[in-house]
């Protein structure tokens, strides 16, 4: 194809970001029509097949506020403890995980899987079969945070989302509207918290001269 098979460009703001229609002559439009995938159900990618942004920017509806609370510890701990669960990821290097994390207890369940969103869609599963409420605790991944990723741990239940790596503009966003506690970029005891701080606590500490 060819610049040249370009009839027009219109570019609307939408809200939550672009909406861009490109029309095409009629014979590359049957070439595109011809190319182009039709998914059913996708999980490998959180927005793959969806056509409206609308739909992927959907409201979440506010997390249930059960009173979970975690210190700064927690954090940090719960990313060293989700790290004993990596087994495929030990033997691979190319893994993504998703863990459970209840202060007090540790990491309850953990999933992985090539894709973090089918690492989390697996955490889901087991947290269901299991009986196990989401508000009881904190949702943690190993990859990035994406929208997709904060509108499965709301219907997860759960109020707080840690992860190793940055969060996208748009899941800060999403996060905030939820009243979702975002983490990320946990290094050591290092982190950021992003949205709601007021469900992490400081510890505690005495000092002996």
């Amino acid at each position: 194809g060819s610049a040249g098979e370009i009839t027009g460009i219109d570019i609307e703001e939408a809200g939550a970001g672009v909406d861009i229609q490109i029309r095409l002559k009629d014979a590359a439009d049957d070439r595109f029509q011809a190319r182009r995938r039709h998914l059913a159900g996708p999980v490998g990618c959180g927005l793959c097949g969806i056509e409206s942004i609308d739909e992927a920017m959907r409201a979440v509806a506010p997390v249930a506020e059960t009173g979970l609370a975690l210190d700064e510890a927690d954090v940090g701990r719960s990313v060293e403890l989700l790290a004993r669960h990596q087994t495929l990821h030990a033997e691979t290097g190319a893994v993504h995980a998703a863990g459970f994390y209840m202060p007090g207890t540790g990491i309850v369940a953990a999933r992985e899987d090539v894709g973090r969103h089918n690492a989390l869609d697996k955490l889901a599963g087991a947290l269901a079969r299991a009986g196990v409420g989401g508000g009881t605790g904190a949702v943690v991944m190993t990859s990035r945070v994406s929208v997709e990723l904060i509108q499965k741990a709301a219907a997860i239940g759960s109020p707080v989302i840690i992860a190793v790596s940055a969060p996208t503009a748009l899941a800060i966003r999403q996060a905030d509207e939820a009243g979702m506690t975002l983490i990320a970029l946990v290094r050591g005891e290092e982190f950021d918290i992003f949205t709601r701080p007021d469900r992490i606590t400081r510890e505690a500490k005495t000092h002996v001269a």
